[in-house]
């Protein structure tokens, strides 16, 4: 009998142990199921405030966008000219000069290539959408009240020099001029040498003896050329703003290939006008440039009708009858030319 009460307390306290267990095993399980709840929460609510903040900067970029849209539509609609020009290859430092000292005459904005379409598809006209065929990356927009071509002439003007790189195209024959340089004797020697430039040393510097084209024009730009140049402050190029297309917004016309050469153009008026001012006198057209050669021209016929008249003195009476006619006849003559 002791034994089977033995028994009994032994499986009661078994039973009682394991139910213990259990409660210590279930409480740990909750307390790790709230740790695991909270962490859950955490993750959701950074998730959240992430969301929150990725919303709250779309919501800036946008309405940065919407602003930059409404200012330009406002310039494209104010202004009378809409110029797309390049920008590649200009140097920042360069780019805000050249920004500086046309502020009185353009406004420049550099805007995103989605933007500039966006601007030029809510604008009126047919011809003014062509030019979105034109925009690419590294452009900038001008708008001005300078027409197409006065602004493409202010860009042009307003272009700086710029060193050669390796491996850039010549513009133009590149040539280093004889004479003193203020390089002195060393590495510049040999590389001048390797140029086939010939030298002398004066004064403890390179003195050049004879001027030597080390680039042909379109020629590729070998590194020791553009070295030397850059030593010898040669800057071959001319960088700024490239017009590419540009619109009249109150003709509503669109200028394509934009080029001027004031050069070449200059050179081109000077040749017509050479070849005009002589035509011109011939058909005795008046005007400033043609007048004093007319009257020029008028003494020339005048003395050689005197020189016919006094040839013809010693044949009397029919002597002075020609003399007569000769008169009438110029006379009339300069009369229908006249008219």
């Amino acid at each position: 009998m002791a034994k089977d009460e033995i028994k009994q307390i032994e499986k009661e306290i078994a039973e009682a142990g394991a139910s213990s267990d259990d409660v210590i095993n279930n409480k740990s399980t909750k307390k790790a199921n709230k740790e695991d709840d909270k962490l859950i929460i955490k993750k959701i609510s950074g998730s959240k405030a992430k969301q929150l903040r990725a919303s709250n900067k779309d919501k800036k970029i946008s309405e940065k966008k919407l602003k930059s849209v409404e200012e330009l539509k406002e310039l494209a609609r104010t202004k009378k000219t809409i110029m797309i020009a390049s920008i590649k290859n200009l140097p920042a430092s360069q780019f805000q000069e050249i920004s500086k000292k046309l502020r009185e005459k353009a406004v420049i904005k550099v805007p995103k290539k989605s933007i500039s379409i966006r601007v030029i598809e809510n604008l009126e006209g047919e011809e003014i959408k062509k030019i979105k065929e034109k925009i690419d990356s590294d452009i900038a927009i001008i708008f001005s009240d300078l027409d197409s071509f006065e602004l493409a002439v202010e860009l042009i003007n307003n272009k700086s020099s710029a060193k050669a790189k390796a491996g850039q195209e010549a513009p133009e024959d590149i040539t280093v001029e004889e004479g003193p340089t203020d390089l002195i004797p060393g590495p510049a020697v040999s590389e001048l040498g390797n140029l086939g430039i010939q030298i002398s040393i004066e004064n403890g510097k390179i003195n050049i003896r004879k001027s030597k084209i080390i680039v042909k024009k379109g020629a590729k730009i070998s590194e020791g050329a553009a070295d030397l140049m850059n030593k010898l402050g040669i800057k071959p190029f001319l960088v700024g703003f490239e017009p590419i297309a540009s619109f009249d917004v109150k003709e509503k016309k669109l200028y394509t290939e934009i080029k001027i050469n004031q050069k070449g153009t200059i050179d081109e008026l000077k040749n017509a006008f050479g070849k005009a001012l002589p035509f011109a006198v011939e058909i005795e057209y008046p005007c400033d440039e043609t007048i004093k050669f007319i009257i020029s021209k008028a003494g020339m016929h005048e003395r050689a009708l005197n020189k016919l008249i006094n040839n013809q003195q010693n044949v009397g009476g029919e002597g002075q009858w020609m003399k007569q006619r000769l008169w009438i006849l110029a006379r009339e003559n300069f009369i229908v030319r006249k008219k």
